[in-house]
């Protein structure tokens, strides 16, 4: 993990608490090590397709300091999105 430029966190849409859980991986990270959170970090939300309306509403609360992406294996719905973002991030200077 080390070396990559880049981290891709990966939470669904179905979790309790989509920021908490968020937190949590940012804590395991600094507990592995601290230098990682300078990295980029990119949050995809998955398994859109089982969005709830409540979900959505969410969702559009949920405020955070990194790009959010939406998608859905099921359906392939987001992935070019993600694949846009993560080139984008890379390639930022």
């Amino acid at each position: 993990i080390e070396r990559n430029s880049i981290l891709l966190f990966l939470v669904a849409v179905t979790s309790e608490d989509i920021k908490a859980e968020y937190e949590i991986l940012l804590q395991e990270l600094a507990e592995h090590n601290p230098e990682l959170l300078a990295k980029k970090r990119i949050l995809a939300i998955s398994k859109m397709d089982l969005a709830t309306p409540d979900d959505i509403k969410k969702l559009k609360k949920l405020k955070l300091d990194i790009p959010l992406i939406k998608i859905s294996a099921a359906t392939n719905s987001g992935i070019v999105e993600l694949k846009d973002q993560l080139w984008k991030e890379l390639h930022e200077e």
